[in-house]
């Protein structure tokens, strides 16, 4: 039987892998993001647009553009919640990340023809614009610089930070779903008060499973970016022995008392 024109298409579409690797310490997912990085930089034969979602435990990230003065809390607050801080090489300012927010990290390969940073923001924003709508909140994208993320009038749901390298992503996304908002209370996120963010929890007051919203996410994004998705098992992407060892040394421990090794 001949193809359908429409099956011919997806099947023209460049592929992007997606898996869904659960809780993953700080570290161990910019380290993830490196190896993929490198080996498209590489050119490696097998290397692959990749969309890796997860979630982190309690983690404060300072970005480049991060004034020290944005982490508030004092370093018993930190202490007393659990919660770690980690500079980082992406776009933006402090922000947070934890439990119950789906994390998002593509790395891909945006040459030759999406070579355009602002174009790329605008299309991680309708990714999770449309995620959103799938769980009943109607959110939009902040069009000025310093409403980069997503909003739901003036509450913010999903933040943004990139960096590139060479046209090739990491970093990337942050949606809260069930995430405990009072983390956010010792850091100005993205230099505003705790007080702006927001999660698809408070909104409706469902829960929904952070992996059902991370495969919701990834075929939105393939959609935006015109690609075929892949799934993925971690130990098929050559995974598997760093996510053990972040699962079972790397999640609880102040990232300061841990190192790539451990």
């Amino acid at each position: 039987m001949a193809e359908t024109g429409e099956v011919a298409a997806s099947r023209a579409k460049t592929p992007i892998r997606t898996a869904w690797l659960g809780r993953v310490g700080y570290e161990r997912g910019v380290e993830l993001q490196q190896r993929v990085r490198q080996s498209s930089l590489d050119a490696d034969p097998d290397a692959a647009d990749t969309l890796l979602l997860l979630e982190h435990p309690p983690t404060y990230t300072v970005g480049r553009n991060c004034d020290r003065g944005d982490v508030l809390a004092a370093p018993e607050w930190l202490e007393q919640r659990g919660i770690a801080v980690a500079e980082c090489d992406r776009g933006g300012r402090a922000t947070y990340h934890g439990p119950g927010q789906l994390v998002g990290y593509p790395v891909i390969d945006l040459r030759p023809d999406r070579r355009n940073v602002r174009a790329y923001v605008r299309d991680l924003q309708e990714v999770l614009v449309r995620t959103l709508a799938a769980f009943g909140v109607a959110a939009a994208g902040g069009e000025e610089r310093e409403r980069i993320g997503v909003w739901v009038g003036s509450r913010k749901i999903a933040s943004i930070g990139i960096h590139l390298r060479r046209w090739v992503t990491t970093h990337g996304f942050a949606l809260n779903v069930s995430t405990d908002l009072d983390d956010f209370g010792g850091i100005l996120s993205c230099g505003f008060d705790a007080g702006v963010m927001t999660s698809i929890e408070e909104l409706t007051g469902r829960r929904p499973g952070l992996e059902d919203v991370a495969g919701c996410c990834a075929e939105n994004f393939a959609q935006v970016f015109d690609r075929r998705l892949v799934s993925a098992e971690p130990a098929g992407m050559g995974f598997e022995p760093v996510l053990r060892n972040a699962r079972i040394h790397g999640d609880t421990r102040p990232l300061e008392s841990r190192s790539l090794e451990s």
